[in-house]
C-alpha cells in the first residue's frame, strides 16, 4: 500500500520536478520532507490542501490513495462546495457566513501562490 509521501513523490516525478524544488515551491523544509518519505510525521491538513491545489490532485488520492467517485469537485465551480444546503455533508452544523468566506479566501491564495510559483520556476 503506498503513503502519502508515495503518491506525492509520483506527483512530482509526473510533474517533471525535483524534490527540492518542489519543497522550495511550497515552503517545506527537506527535513520534514525526510520526515515524510520515513513515516515519522505526515503533512498536515492546510498543507496537503497547498500539495493538492498545486498539483490540481484530489485529496482523496493524495491521502487515500482512490480516485473520487461520481461527480469530483472543481476550484472553479461556484459556490464552490456548499451546495444549497450551505454545509458540507460530512458536517453537523451549517458553516456560517465567515467561515465560507475565510475557505473561499484561502482557496484564492493558494490559486495565487500558486500561479506566482509557477511564474517564478519559469523565470528562473
Amino acid at each position: 500500500m503506498q503513503s502519502i509521501y508515495h503518491r506525492i513523490e509520483e506527483l512530482i516525478k509526473e510533474r517533471g520536478m525535483t524534490k527540492k524544488a518542489f519543497c522550495q515551491q511550497l515552503g517545506i523544509s527537506t527535513g520534514n520532507f525526510g520526515d515524510w518519505k520515513r513515516g515519522k510525521t505526515t503533512p498536515g491538513t492546510n498543507k496537503l490542501i497547498e500539495i493538492a491545489s498545486f498539483f490540481d490532485a484530489s485529496l482523496d488520492w493524495i491521502m487515500l490513495g482512490r480516485d473520487v467517485q461520481g461527480e469530483v469537485l472543481k476550484e472553479s465551480q461556484d459556490p464552490y462546495f456548499f451546495g444549497a444546503s450551505g454545509q458540507l455533508n460530512c458536517q453537523g452544523e451549517p458553516l456560517s457566513e465567515a467561515e465560507r468566506n475565510f475557505i473561499l479566501e484561502y482557496i484564492e491564495f493558494t490559486r495565487f501562490r500558486k500561479e506566482k510559483n509557477q511564474r517564478n520556476s519559469t523565470m528562473g
